[in-house]
């Protein structure tokens, strides 16, 4: 699958070839997608070339031959402030872009990242109503709920969670983490899912709710 800018740099390259027969320089392309830096364009360019999409050809300035010709669906460029979820149809399947904004611990807390560079591209039935974002998950204190290390969960974005739910924490505005949300009189609880590690408790005002879980993406690799 190709994240956003992948897709919009691809369909940039096709439309471009067929208008000039000779592929765009790479500041045409920096402004195509949007990028500020060259060395963006190189890693896009480079994970179009391992994906099989295109080719570069040696020893010759700006020849880029395109191998899949499947026109590819652009992403939705109206991602607006109030919107974390970008649509994008292909054929008769629908897929999402969500933006990946890094890594969160199930585990010791980590500082939360907000990276909004990257896109992951989920099944549209793994999506409900509501925003959504991706996160890498690090570390192994939920795995006894089947999430493990260098899996990719699915968070709808909420400030509201029920006792049991599943929930992004962030803990005193700066460390986020991955637990099950435990609600008591006067404290909340952050509980693992691996009897290795013990329940946290935190006062209600240094817990802030980002999401819910909503769904999992397994690494195999």
């Amino acid at each position: 699958m190709l994240t956003a800018k992948q897709r919009d740099l691809l369909n940039f390259l096709r439309e471009y070839q067929q208008e000039h027969d000779h592929a765009p320089s790479f500041d045409e392309m920096k402004d195509a997608v949007g990028l500020k830096s060259k060395s963006g364009i190189h890693r896009l360019v480079s994970a179009l070339e391992e994906r099989g999409h295109i080719r570069r050809l040696a020893n010759r300035a700006r020849a880029i031959e395109i191998i899949d010709v499947t026109p590819v669906a652009k992403a939705n460029p109206k991602l607006s402030a109030d919107s974390n979820v970008v649509h994008a149809n292909f054929g008769q399947a629908s897929s999402l872009s969500l933006p990946l904004l890094g890594q969160i611990a199930a585990g010791t807390p980590i500082e939360a990242l907000s990276d909004h560079s990257r896109f992951l591209d989920v099944p549209a039935s793994m999506i409900g109503s509501g925003e959504h974002f991706a996160l890498e998950i690090v570390g192994d204190s939920m795995v006894e709920a089947g999430i493990h290390d260098g899996d990719t969960v699915v968070i709808k974005k909420t400030d509201i969670a029920n006792h049991g739910d599943i929930v992004v924490a962030l803990i005193d505005e700066h460390e986020a983490t991955l637990k099950t949300l435990r609600k008591e009189d006067g404290r909340i609880g952050l509980e693992p899912a691996n009897r290795h590690y013990q329940t946290r408790y935190f006062s209600s005002n240094a817990v802030r709710i980002q999401g819910k879980l909503a769904g999992l993406i397994r690494n195999y690799g």
